[in-house]
């Protein structure tokens, strides 16, 4: 009876998370409904025409829906890369400094920008590199013109790209820390008493140590191929960026809320969430492949 009382007590806790998951995730579903329907808000959803794929259809004959998925995927993709690669060379680098105090308050400076929120990350990047700004401004002593940088197609995928880098990339390093710490510190000793170099010692113990850690992470990622990043985007870019900042969260979004095509919005979301389920599922296989990693 003890027993029974106590799993009793664990289902009274996870009560008020199945009820927020079932009003917030589960329960607009229904609106999936709204991508195979011509939706009139006057008539309601369950009374407006029944169209089948149209929405889906007239999605792919849209120049714009091949460029927002490119425009997605060539982000997530720079970001994925940049996420794995930038924070592991950090990780690396600071290993290698002696001094902990030092290496403490470094890992907590670059961990900071992970809790500034888009709003202010963005406000600090248009401020930074307006055409008056200190980037303008330490340009102009080389003799170089006033650039308009959120106002170039060309370089607005860099500054999305380097921005989130720049802002996450101290707390992605933690997880390298944290498989740093793991390794057993005979094997350095072993290795200077065989006479293998510092460098030699970062590529033959370190490297191969952490080496799953990221194996694992860049698996983990795919899922997340076709997020580039709503919060940052639509905070930094506008209609002069479109054609290479623009993002299927941002288009959903304009199309959907603004120019209120509930139904093509609604596909459009639709096809992305069927697309991120099959990258995580293989995201999960490869995981549990390579770096024998499983939730279930």
């Amino acid at each position: 009876m003890r027993n029974k009382g106590v799993v009793i007590h664990y289902y009274l806790m996870l009560l008020p998370g199945l009820v927020w998951l079932f009003f917030f995730n589960l329960l607009p579903m229904y609106g999936i409904l709204m991508a195979f329907k011509d939706f009139n808000p006057g008539i309601g959803l369950l009374k407006s025409e029944w169209i089948g794929m149209e929405n889906f259809k007239y999605m792919f004959e849209l120049d714009d829906s091949k460029e927002i998925f490119a425009n997605t995927i060539t982000i997530a993709l720079a970001k994925m890369v940049g996420n794995l690669i930038v924070p592991l060379v950090f990780a690396l680098m600071l290993n290698e400094v002696k001094n902990r105090l030092f290496t403490r308050t470094v890992q907590t400076i670059v961990y900071l920008p992970h809790f500034l929120s888009w709003v202010i990350v963005a406000g600090i990047m248009l401020d930074l590199f307006s055409y008056s700004g200190l980037v303008n401004q330490l340009l102009a002593l080389f003799g170089v013109e006033p650039i308009l940088f959120f106002a170039s197609p060309q370089i607005f995928p860099s500054l999305v790209v380097g921005s989130d880098i720049w802002k996450e990339f101290g707390f992605g390093a933690i997880i390298y820390f944290a498989a740093l710490t793991s390794i057993n510190p005979e094997m350095y000793e072993a290795a200077a008493i065989d006479g293998a170099s510092q460098f030699r010692r970062l590529i033959s113990i370190t490297l191969p140590s952490v080496l799953p850690v990221a194996v694992l992470l860049g698996t983990l990622s795919l899922g997340n191929i076709l997020n580039a990043g709503f919060d940052q985007i639509f905070n930094l870019y506008n209609p002069m960026v479109y054609s290479t900042g623009d993002i299927i969260d941002t288009w959903v979004y304009r199309v959907g809320l603004i120019n209120m095509q509930y139904g093509l919005a609604t596909a459009v979301g639709l096809l992305k969430s069927v697309v991120g389920l099959f990258l995580i599922s293989i995201s999960y296989t490869l995981a549990y492949r390579f770096a024998n990693y499983r939730i279930f």
